[in-house]
């Protein structure tokens, strides 16, 4: 399902995602306001450098996506997909982004950390 109101944003942050999600950390942290503040379970970053130190230690993890939905209006998007691990393919993470004046200044970031832990290998 697609709905494309806010082109704008929605280009800014598909590249973003496109670009982190194939590796390219550096690539995406062009698409992120310097001051972004990240809500991510368990934890708010704020800051480039946080946001970056926060996906390099998810991103090498990434064996593939699948892409549900994206939603854009007014400065706002929605992802939905399904971030593709050793651990998991079937937990669901969405993302809600603000962006303003060209740049992602807000990111809400929601996903099961427990899906994504290795299975307990003492069983």
């Amino acid at each position: 399902m697609t709905l494309e109101t806010d082109t704008a944003a929605l280009d800014i942050v598909l590249e973003y995602h496109r670009a982190w999600t194939g590796g390219n950390i550096d690539q995406a942290m062009t698409q992120v306001s310097d001051d972004i503040v990240c809500h991510a379970p368990g934890e708010t970053l704020t800051g480039k450098e946080a946001w970056r130190d926060y996906l390099r230690g998810f991103a090498p993890n990434l064996t593939g996506l699948t892409h549900v939905a994206h939603f854009a209006d007014d400065g706002h998007v929605a992802l939905f997909y399904y971030p593709q691990t050793a651990a998991t393919n079937t937990a669901l993470a969405a993302e809600n982004f603000t962006v303003r004046e060209g740049k992602i200044v807000k990111l809400m970031l929601v996903f099961d950390r427990l899906s994504y832990a290795q299975p307990d290998q003492t069983a």
